[in-house]
């Protein structure tokens, strides 16, 4: 019998690796495009975690790099599930920069991840509900909706109309 419901944390999953010179741009800064491959490594691995199956990547959110992280770094990603659709996760990655040397931590991305579980024939299934349990984790679930009707909607998947949770984004009352 599946599992109806898991909670955030049983989805969390961490990784840590420190930047090599092969990771590295010319000013000896980790590459946003390695760092966005550890991210969808960490975040596949959480959703598999609270799915209990193979997942696909359907989308990625805005990252933006706010810190350089150099070479030497060890850079630790944590990823874990916030909300939980039919099918598909949404999967929220922080990352943290740090120089053990001089002591120095840094947060330095963040970023919302959605995947979703896959059969053996590659379609997709459902996966458990998530039950959010600290206040950090219901105020993630509770905006996972609004996260969830703006991709569909700047994906062209869903009308602005039919955005219930977005409405007054589009549409604000008119005074």
């Amino acid at each position: 019998m599946p599992v109806k419901h898991k909670t955030a944390k049983e989805s969390l999953a961490t990784m840590t690796e420190m930047v090599l010179p092969n990771d590295t741009n010319t000013l000896n800064n980790l590459m946003g495009g390695r760092l966005m491959h550890l991210m969808d490594i960490v975040a596949a691995i959480s959703a598999q975690r609270h799915s209990n199956r193979v997942v696909v990547t359907a989308s990625v959110d805005n990252v933006s790099f706010s810190e350089p992280i150099a070479l030497g770094d060890v850079v630790t990603l944590k990823a874990q599930v916030t909300r939980a659709f039919n099918s598909s996760m949404e999967v929220h990655i922080s990352v943290t920069a740090e120089n053990i040397p001089s002591g120095r931590k840094v947060a330095t991305n963040k970023a919302f991840f959605t995947f979703v579980a896959v059969d053996q024939s590659g379609n997709p299934i459902s996966v458990p509900e998530l039950v959010p349990e600290t206040e950090a984790e219901k105020e993630l679930f509770n905006g996972a909706l609004r996260r969830r009707q703006l991709r569909l909607v700047l994906a062209g998947r869903m009308n602005p109309e039919d955005a219930k949770e977005l409405k007054s984004i589009f549409y604000p009352k008119e005074n």
